[in-house]
C-alpha cells in the first residue's frame, strides 16, 4: 500500500498533476504508526501554507481495496500501484514487520524500482528501508533503519552504509529513517525542505514534537534494550546507578549491591541486558551529561564530576566516542536552557 500526496485538489487527475505526487509506499502487516506519523505531520502543514501549495493524501496499494496493519487495522486503498504513473515528487516506504515477506514480491519491488526513477526523492520510514535495499536503490549510500533491524540492513546488504544511532539520514535523493516514530521526524525534515524552517516549527508546536530531536537512536537502543532485567537485584543495581553516578560503580561495588560474586554478577547481568556492567555504567552516565548539558548551563567540568567522568577531558572523550561530538559541540546544538 501506498500513500499519495498532492497538491490539494488534485489526486486522482491526470498525469500532469502527478508530477507533484508524493507518496508513501506501505504493505501487509505494515505498522500504522510508520503511515499515521508522517501522514498526520504532511496533513498539519495546510494549515501554514497556501491551498495551492498544501498535501492532499491519496492511498494506494499493490491492489485496491482493504490491506492490513500488523495489529488489526485495516487501511482502504482507493487505487493500485499499477495506476500511479507519471512523474512523482517523493516516494516513502513505510515499514512494518510484513517487510520481510514483501521484500521477495518481485513485481512490487520492480515497480517501486520504476518509480523511484521517476521521483525527486525517494524515502523510507522505520524497517521500509529493506525495500529500498532490496530495489537497489540503497547501494553505495547511507542509510538507517530501527535499531533493532540495523544489524541485519547490514549483513542482507553490503553495499549499504548503515549508520545505526541517526534518527534519519539523507542522502542526495534518499532519505531512510529509525524506528517507528522517527517517521514523522523524517517527513517533518521534508516539510522544512519544501516549506522552509517557519512552517517545519509551527508543524511540530501542533503536534508537541521536537523540530529536531536531541541524540540519536543510541539513547534508545542500549537504555531501553537493557531497562528491565528480570531480576528484582539487577533492577536495584539499574536504579542505583541512576541515582549515584559520582561514585564508584565498579563492578566489585555493584556486585556487593546485587549480593553476588563479581564473576556471576557480570555474567547474569550481561545475560540480561545484553551490555556489560561497565557498558551500562558509561551509557547512563553519557545520557545524564547529555541531559544536563541540554537543560543547564552547568559547566561542563562540573558536569563530568557530576556524571562520573572525573574532568571534563574524560567526558570529551566518551563524548566523541560514543556520539561522534564534543559536549560542547552537543551543547550548542541541542542546549535548551535559555
Amino acid at each position: 500500500m501506498f500513500v499519495s500526496l498532492l497538491p490539494n485538489g488534485t489526486a486522482g487527475q491526470d498525469d500532469q498533476v502527478t508530477r507533484t505526487a508524493r507518496r508513501l509506499l506501505v504493505y501487509p502487516r505494515f505498522q500504522v504508526l510508520d503511515l499515521a506519523g508522517p501522514h498526520e505531520v504532511f496533513a498539519q502543514t495546510q494549515r501554514w501554507v497556501p491551498e495551492d501549495e498544501a498535501y492532499a493524501l491519496e492511498i494506494v496499494a499493490g491492489r485496491a481495496g482493504a490491506v492490513p496493519a500488523c495489529h488489526g487495522i485495516d487501511v482502504t486503498a482507493g487505487s493500485s500501484v499499477q495506476q500511479c504513473e507519471g512523474p512523482l515528487d517523493t516516494l516513502v516506504v513505510v515499514g512494518g514487520p510484513g517487510d520481510r515477506e514483501v521484500v521477495d514480491d518481485e513485481e512490487l519491488v520492480g515497480w517501486l524500482r520504476a518509480a523511484a526513477g521517476r521521483a525527486r526523492r525517494v524515502a523510507s520510514a522505520c524497517t521500509g528501508a529493506f525495500l529500498l535495499a532490496r530495489a537497489g536503490l540503497l547501494d553505495g549510500r547511507r542509510a538507517v533503519t530501527h535499531w533493532a533491524a540495523c544489524e541485519r540492513l547490514a549483513r542482507d546488504h553490503p553495499d549499504v552504509t548503515v549508520t545505526p544511532d541517526q534518527i534519519f539520514v539523507h542522502d542526495g535523493a534518499v532519505w531512510t529513517s529509525a524506528g517507528i516514530t522517527a517517521g514523522m521526524d523524517l517527513a517533518l525534515a521534508m516539510v522544512e525542505e519544501d516549506h522552509g524552517p517557519e512552517v517545519s516549527r509551527a508543524v511540530a508546536r501542533m503536534l508537541v514534537m521536537f523540530v529536531q530531536r536531541s541524540g540519536g537512536q543510541a539513547q534508545f537502543s542500549t537504555q531501553l534494550a537493557a531497562q528491565r532485567p528480570t531480576r528484582e537485584p539487577l533492577r536495584d543495581v539499574q536504579a542505583w546507578v541512576t541515582d549515584h553516578l559520582a561514585d564508584d560503580l565498579t563492578v566489585r561495588v555493584l556486585a556487593e549491591r546485587a549480593n553476588m560474586s563479581e564473576r556471576n554478577f557480570t555474567r547474569v547481568f550481561r545475560a540480561e541486558t545484553g551490555l556489560t556492567p561497565a557498558a551500562y555504567v558509561e551509557t547512563v552516565r553519557v545520557e545524564a551529561a547529555r541531559a544536563l548539558l541540554e537543560t543547564t548551563d552547568t559547566t561542563i567540568d562540573a558536569i563530568a564530576r557530576a556524571c562520573g567522568f572525573g574532568c571534563a577531558e574524560t567526558l570529551h572523550r566518551r563524548f566523541k566516542r560514543t556520539l561522534g561530538v564534543t559536549p560542547g559541540q552537543y551543547r550548542h546544538h541541542f542546549s535548551r536552557a535559555g
